[in-house]
């Protein structure tokens, strides 16, 4: 099985990180995309064959009455951020996709993860928003993941994810892969950020894996943890 174990960012040095791990997910770009010339330089320090993973800018899937937006800086008026997030039609948030994948391209990234909010839930209009923004954006290579919560049943997401040629991003302790061939994991913590995985919780872990599977941990002891897993993969 093709399994790729890492972290959802960094929680060492660049430096130390590539020297242990295969893959990241980026998290900045979730926030705000760094310029083009600081992925470039990530790009050119990480080894050959390092894979990038990254998150969709938060303008696409959150609104701006998130929190997250805390740490955005634009300086655009509230009339324009109301256009952002929920996957809207608008320019503002096709302005966010292209600035995500040019990103994405200078990374050589595989994959991007648009992570929606618990208020992101199945209306009709969130619906028409996500099979308008996916059926018309431009993908590149790139395998598109989506991580919906709230209260997205397994139906929705599997006809959903189907239907717009989607990976579902899932934690796999809190829900089950709606769509395969590819399976996206990300690992926030069974009880929360601050949960440490046992080894038996790994090899529960593996056992959900199958023939490709991405395993990011994305909790505070996701060092440990990721490097625990991969062990466990390297012994059979």
């Amino acid at each position: 099985m093709d399994i790729r174990v890492g972290c959802c960012g960094f929680p060492k040095a660049r430096s130390e990180y590539y020297k242990v791990f295969r893959i990241v997910e980026v998290q900045q770009t979730f926030y705000q995309p760094p310029a083009l010339k600081t992925a470039a330089k990530w790009r050119e320090e990480a080894p050959s064959g390092f894979e990038f993973t990254l998150k969709a800018w938060q303008l696409i899937t959150h609104e701006a009455k998130s929190p997250t937006y805390k740490r955005l800086n634009l300086g655009w008026p509230a009339a324009k951020l109301a256009h952002c997030g929920s996957f809207k039609t608008t320019d503002e948030v096709a302005w966010a996709w292209e600035q995500t994948r040019e990103i994405a391209a200078v990374l050589k990234a595989n994959c991007v993860v648009f992570q929606c909010p618990p208020s992101f839930h199945p209306s009709p209009d969130n619906i028409k928003n996500l099979r308008a923004f996916f059926g018309k954006v431009k993908r590149d290579h790139l395998r598109l993941v989506w991580e919906p919560r709230g209260t997205w049943t397994p139906r929705d997401i599997r006809d959903l994810c189907q239907e717009m040629d989607l990976i579902h991003g899932v934690d796999p302790f809190k829900g089950d892969p709606q769509w395969d061939p590819v399976r996206y994991f990300r690992l926030h913590g069974i009880t929360g950020y601050r949960y440490s995985f046992s080894e038996e919780d790994l090899n529960t872990l593996r056992a959900r894996c199958r023939e490709m599977a991405y395993c990011l941990f994305n909790n505070v002891n996701m060092w440990a943890d990721a490097i625990a897993f991969r062990n466990l993969l390297q012994k059979g």
